[in-house]
């Protein structure tokens, strides 16, 4: 009985050793856990991070700008290329005859500008010449009408001292004609006297006719005079007219040239567009261009991608941005490379992911339920970091960013 009794006391007092020895290593656990996660807890509140986020960047969708058969074709996909570099060319011929037209025309107008330009100066001097004749033409009808006048005072002058002495005349001749009959006076006297009358009345007579003939001659230059006034005025109408409408035919002329000049420098651009270039650098990563297709401008032939000043895009929850805010450093962890980049926040987006979408939510309608939002951050990597040129557009990335 007593060899039976120690064990049993043995045993009894080794299981309170026992459990008290578990209870002790579980709360060392229980510590060592909660000591560990607060030490975790300390260590990641001074980072954000975020598993939505990737490398972004500019995807440059080539299209062509005229349209035609492609002629040659000098990439292939997955190709580096650089800005400048010729990707395909399109077919030529359409475009150099119209070029050849474009020429044919230039030189046509610049031709009927050549004839047309010096008409401006030919019409000033015609005009001129033609308002200076008539200004002559009008002072020597003044001329005229002042001698017609003189004329007519002179005439008039003389009719009356003619008519004075047909009047003296005529009564020496009725005188001599009752003395002849009286026997008063010889016969070769009365003669004399009645040839006197005669003479005195034709010379009245002439006199007359002249003065008419002088005073026709007034009305003339009166008439004369009338008719240079308003060819003269005509002139002087017509002239700044003429000129306005020369000039008008030059500045069409010159219009003209300058259109033909400008279709001329569309057909040379246009046929310097039948080179498709690169217009950045990077990766061809979509070709859909294939030799003796037929194009047309718009239509995207390469997409290129850049593999140069990308970024990161990271879609933060909106609980997340607190302290968020340009200028932060951020370190970048890129899944396919294995490979830690550093950089800052540059950004913070202007809208949630969800209002930028193709369709938004309506939240004023039907039953709400809320949901926390994303908003995009960009981050900037610092340049000149190894593994930089690896990196391509939409690659799965970490970023953290250090906030404390």
């Amino acid at each position: 009985m007593a060899e039976q009794t120690i064990p049993a006391a043995a045993a009894v007092t080794a299981a309170p050793r026992s459990t008290g020895r578990r209870r002790l290593l579980a709360i060392g656990a229980a510590v060592a856990i909660g000591v560990a996660a607060v030490l975790y807890w300390l260590h990641a509140r001074r980072f954000e991070d975020t598993d939505d986020a990737q490398i972004d960047g500019n995807i440059s969708s080539v299209s062509p700008r005229v349209s035609g058969n492609v002629s040659a074709v000098y990439v292939v996909e997955n190709q580096a290329v650089k800005t400048g570099d010729v990707l395909a060319e399109i077919d030529t011929t359409d475009l150099q005859i119209a070029l050849e037209q474009a020429k044919a025309q230039v030189a046509q107008a610049q031709a009927q500008l050549a004839s047309e330009d010096p008409s401006v100066p030919i019409t000033v001097a015609s005009s001129k010449s033609a308002v200076t004749s008539a200004h002559s033409d009008l002072a020597s009808a003044q001329a005229a009408l002042s001698a017609s006048r003189k004329d007519v005072d002179q005439l008039t002058a003389q009719l009356a001292q003619a008519a004075a002495n047909d009047r003296q005349a005529q009564v020496e001749k009725e005188r001599s004609a009752k003395l002849v009959a009286q026997g008063a006076v010889s016969q070769s006297d009365f003669d004399l006297r009645n040839n006197n009358a005669a003479a005195s009345a034709a010379n009245v007579e002439a006199l007359a006719q002249s003065l008419a003939a002088a005073k026709d001659r007034v009305a003339q230059q009166q008439a004369l005079i009338l008719a240079v006034q308003g060819r003269l005025a005509e002139v002087q109408s017509n002239a700044p007219r003429q000129l306005a409408t020369r000039q008008a035919s030059v500045v069409f002329r010159k219009a003209t040239l300058d259109l033909a000049e400008a279709q001329l420098a569309e057909a040379q651009k246009n046929l310097s567009y039948t080179r498709i270039v690169a217009p950045i650098s990077g990766i061809v990563a979509k070709k859909s261009i294939a030799l003796g297709d037929h194009v047309a401008p718009g239509q995207q032939v390469i997409a290129i991608a850049q593999i140069e000043g990308l970024w990161v895009t990271a879609n933060y929850r909106e609980t997340q941005l607190e302290r968020v805010q340009p200028g932060l450093p951020a370190t970048i962890h890129v899944d396919a490379l294995d490979l830690d980049l550093h950089g800052n926040v540059e950004s913070v987006g202007g809208a949630t992911g969800s209002r930028l979408s193709v369709l938004p939510p309506e939240n004023a309608s039907g039953n709400f339920v809320k949901v926390v939002q994303r908003i995009p951050v960009r981050l900037r990597m610092d340049a000149g970091q190894t593994g930089l040129e690896r990196l391509r557009i939409g690659m799965s990335v970490v970023p953290r960013v250090t906030v404390r």
